[in-house]
């Protein structure tokens, strides 16, 4: 897809801002500071409502979000929309789930940035991995239980693309998936077929951070059992390792006196 551009216009800067995994008080104090200034948002679906709040009420917002088989924008449709505010607004704030640079997608549109001379500025956040593993009482990494961590992405086409099975498998290591409640059968098949054992503990953990957070519990043996629960809700990440017996002992959190208040007073004054 060709970019267009409005030439001689008076050129605005572009923001991409990471909004964290849900809890509105895990946003950062720049990500908020931008955001009250913005003047127009463009954002995923998995930004949370409370954050979205925080948006200026004269504020254009726009959804581009995508969820599995219900894109709202094609990603060139969400890169012609960024360049175009780019030269008709001037605080524009790509708005995502997360941290931007982790399955986001930041760096194609940063790229897309570039290419139109966009300025821009980018603004990490804190990523679903660790703040669901936070959360649920999972440390990612152990010295007695896991020297190391992957993060990867389930949502694409597993059966027909190369997968590193066999380096995903290693015991060692905590594995954590992105977007793969849909193929949980092929993820237990792989790895299990690699030789990681069908007793490995596993967790999904669903709406993390949030008051709806839920934690499925069991062994890779079961992996597309627990994703095939009617209870599940997306968001969902999936956490395979040892890691996961510390749940039981380290669970701090508790969904049910969880606060949506959003911010502080002191720190919206």
């Amino acid at each position: 897809m060709e970019l267009l551009t409005i030439p001689g216009q008076q050129q605005g800067k572009v923001w991409l801002v990471g909004a964290g995994p849900g809890d509105v008080e895990l946003l950062t104090l720049k990500a908020y500071r931008i955001l009250k200034k913005a003047d127009v948002v463009l954002y995923d679906a998995l930004v949370s409502d409370e954050i979205m709040a925080l948006v200026p009420q004269d504020a254009e917002t726009i959804a581009v979000g995508k969820r599995a088989g219900k894109h709202s924008a094609a990603q060139d449709e969400i890169n012609q929309l960024l360049v175009t505010k780019a030269f008709t607004r001037k605080n524009v704030v790509r708005l995502k789930g997360g941290d931007p640079f982790i399955f986001g997608r930041g760096g194609e549109e940063l790229e897309t940035l570039v290419d139109a001379g966009v300025e821009f500025e980018v603004i990490p956040g804190i990523t679903a991995a660790s703040g669901t593993s936070a959360y649920a009482g999972i440390p990612l990494t152990h010295r007695d239980y896991a020297q190391g961590v992957s993060f990867i992405t389930g949502h694409c086409k597993l059966e027909s693309r190369p997968m590193d099975w066999a380096g995903y498998a290693n015991k060692q290591n905590t594995l954590v998936i992105y977007m793969g409640i849909l193929n949980a059968n092929i993820i237990q098949a792989g790895l299990m077929g690699a030789g990681r054992a069908a007793d490995t503990p596993v967790a999904i953990v669903s709406k993390a951070t949030t008051a709806s957070q839920q934690c499925f519990i069991g062994t890779l043996g079961e992996l597309e059992q627990l994703a095939a629960s009617p209870a599940l809700q997306m968001p969902a990440l999936m956490i395979i390792g040892e890691v996961v017996t510390l749940r039981e002992q380290l669970n701090w959190f508790n969904p049910a006196q969880s606060s949506t208040d959003v911010i502080s007073a002191a720190l919206l004054k």
